[in-house]
């Protein structure tokens, strides 16, 4: 890589840092968001149950503004766009795990352990840091395994914006958009599992992710005009 290329990436890594909050917070302001599924989350806060939430990489960024503030732990890729995404999310009151379920993930996973035993709640896109997209990893499943906690579905989708050429297809929601934002029903994974149950679970996360996306999209209208 030149240095010119590299002061350019320099410049467009800290103008991501320092504009994205402002920018997630404005564009965010003017979103027509609906809720659906709000029940599943509300029987696990019943039970007494803090949750670990899973979503798709690519729909990522309506939820940094919807659910900012709560001091939501999240599990973080040390790759450079980790990077960004851990500073932007801090700035918006989320915290941060970094690491992987995959190589070198044992450490990860008891950090995230241990954030859900101080009474956190829990995130993690399940096809990161790199995918395939849409497409769960078995680390959604040990993560839950070793917490205690549930895996929550959640989704988000939006009628109209921009869908970048990234492996996720990462999705930005347009200025006044019609977003929606649900939950499904929680996943109860047990802290002992065979190798074949294990696999069920991680099978059983995929599916309750792609058919809560699908509803997201329908209720939101995606794809048809504002």
């Amino acid at each position: 890589m030149s240095r010119l290329s590299k002061l350019s990436d320099t410049i467009a890594f800290h103008l991501a840092v320092g504009l994205g909050p402002l920018v997630i917070r404005i564009l965010g302001s003017t979103w027509r968001i609906r809720w659906f599924g709000e029940e599943h989350l509300e029987s696990c806060r019943s039970r007494g149950m803090r949750v670990l939430y899973a979503f798709w990489h690519g729909r990522l960024l309506p939820l940094t503004f919807t659910h900012r503030g709560r001091r939501i732990q999240i599990l973080i890729s040390r790759h450079r766009d980790g990077e960004i995404i851990r500073r932007v999310t801090e700035n918006l009151g989320f915290g941060s795990v970094r690491g992987s379920t995959g190589r070198g993930g044992a450490r990860a996973i008891l950090e995230m352990t241990r954030r859900a035993s101080e009474g956190y709640d829990l995130a993690i896109t399940p096809d990161g840091p790199r995918g395939p997209r849409e497409s769960a990893q078995a680390g959604v499943v040990r993560i839950a395994q070793r917490a205690g906690v549930p895996v929550l579905p959640l989704a988000s989708a939006s009628n109209r914006g921009l869908t970048l050429g990234s492996w996720d297809r990462f999705r930005i929601p347009a200025p006044f958009a019609r977003v929606a934002v649900g939950y499904g029903p929680p996943i109860d994974v047990p802290r002992v599992l065979s190798p074949e149950a294990a696999e069920e679970a991680r099978a059983r996360v995929e599916n309750a992710l792609l058919v809560l996306s699908k509803e997201a999209d329908r209720i939101c209208g995606a794809g048809e005009s504002a």
